[in-house]
């Protein structure tokens, strides 16, 4: 008979859980916690619980027994508990004396991939608040932990701390970090939100990883370009002077690149690789700078390591157009800012020399840097407006090595415009027209 009765208990209760509402409270220092669909009520110094409607009966959800009858207050052990009146069965509770786990110390094991902080197996019962519920099944409260520590992270100029955490469930065996780059402190507090409910100190328990046990590694690969002629370039186009610009286009040659591994600390070998389109360059230094000159795409690779980790790689891609000159027929030296010199197109120019002639065969102007022109003044003064002829000779970064030029540069009007269309050489000629205008 007991045990049909247990059994009707039990149906009746599952058909009406929750259906009314709880109508217990706690008496004295306690937090609530809601755990899915079950409310948990937590004490700090002794498990009283009362209800709200009066005396009554009260169950155990363990069993589906009546533990006190016709009473408003209990104090209990660990448990939970419902109560009945006027045959209403209301939503259980479930109440825990609060237990500090005793937790003495914390560990680290550094490794390339990750970290490992270790609750050692004599940790004092950190284990999740379990009860029954009057279905007979199971619910669990798993207590929290927080651990924190400081991570490197790149701030677009180096490796800064970065405050770091991660929310895990309290339990004693191995938490799995991310890898540690650098020393830093890490500390795991427990059952924060408990504790300062019930007006206690959080507690924490705190390692620190030392410097000489650092080893995993990472790199943040960055670079300058370095322009090599002029200042505003302006008849160069596509020369990069940020290193936010050097794998977006093609650039002109000679590109004078200074790359940074950016290493972490534990970092201690080092291995660039250039891939270019004829040779490959493989240096061992920190930090390396490169001159591109040879038209194509390269791929740079810098990889990193040290005795205990595999090499962390980052890759860039540089590339570098073939050569090429544009020059004009006409210029306007009229001081208002709009094409006031002679000077010519280019991309990838190693060498470069230009002559001006006058009408009489007579030279006025002669530069060698392909980013500077002819202002129009023959020692200081104007030049009268009118025809003037030009030579010039220019090789290519994409010239072959040893590669000369076809004639000598000579003032010669029947040989006007020509070009030897030979890779990378330029030997031409033509008339540039000086024309003054009206300045703004």
């Amino acid at each position: 008979m007991r045990r049909i009765i247990f059994i009707s208990l039990t149906a009746l209760f599952a058909a009406v859980a929750y259906a009314q509402p709880m109508n217990i409270e706690s008496v004295g220092t306690a937090t609530q916690v809601v755990n899915g669909k079950d409310t948990l009520l937590i004490f700090k110094d002794e498990i009283h619980l009362k209800s709200k409607i009066g005396e009554v009966n009260w169950y155990s959800t363990k069993t589906n027994e009546i533990v006190y009858t016709n009473t408003d207050e209990i104090y209990p052990d660990d448990g939970g508990y419902y109560i009945e009146k006027d045959d209403e069965q209301y939503a259980p509770v479930y109440a825990f004396l609060y237990s500090e786990p005793v937790i003495n110390s914390i560990s680290l094991t550094a490794e390339c991939e990750a970290t490992t902080l270790t609750l050692p197996e004599e940790t004092n019962d950190p284990k999740p608040l379990r009860y029954s519920r009057p279905d007979g099944s199971t619910g669990t409260y798993k207590r929290a932990c927080t651990i924190s520590y400081n991570a490197l992270a790149w701030n677009g100029e180096m490796w800064a701390d970065s405050a770091a955490q991660m929310d895990e469930t309290l339990q004693t065996g191995n938490y799995y970090m991310p890898a540690l780059y650098g020393a830093t402190p890490v500390s795991l507090c427990y059952d924060s939100v408990i504790l300062t409910e019930l007006g206690l100190e959080p507690k924490c328990v705190e390692t620190e990883l030392p410097a000489d046990q650092v080893i995993a590694i990472n790199l943040q690969l960055t670079h300058i370009a370095a322009t090599s002629r002029g200042t505003k370039e302006e008849n160069e186009p596509k020369r990069p002077t940020s290193e936010t610009l050097i794998e977006t286009n093609q650039y002109s040659a000679p590109l004078d690149v200074a790359f940074y591994s950016n290493p972490t600390p534990a970092t201690e070998f080092y291995q660039w690789t250039v891939v270019g389109p004829s040779n490959t360059v493989t240096r061992h230094d920190q930090d390396i700078r490169h001159i591109f000159s040879e038209p194509g795409k390269y791929t740079v690779i810098c990889k990193v390591r040290n005795a205990l980790c595999e090499a962390d790689s980052m890759t860039m891609t540089v590339a570098i157009t073939e050569s090429y000159i544009d020059v004009p027929n006409v210029f306007t030296p009229n001081g208002d800012g709009m094409n006031d010199e002679f000077r010519v197109a280019y991309k990838s120019i190693a060498e470069f020399h230009c002559w001006v002639y006058n009408r009489w065969g007579k030279l006025v102007y002669e530069w060698t840097d392909p980013a500077k022109g002819w202002d129009g003044t023959i020692n200081g003064r104007p030049a009268a407006e009118g025809a003037y002829f030009y030579v010039i000779r220019a090789k290519g970064t994409d010239a072959a090595k040893g590669q000369g030029y076809i004639s000598k540069p000579s003032y010669n009007r029947a040989k006007k415009n020509s070009d030897t269309k030979i890779l990378g050489i330029y030997q031409l000629s033509g008339d540039i027209n000086l024309l003054r205008g009206k300045s703004k």
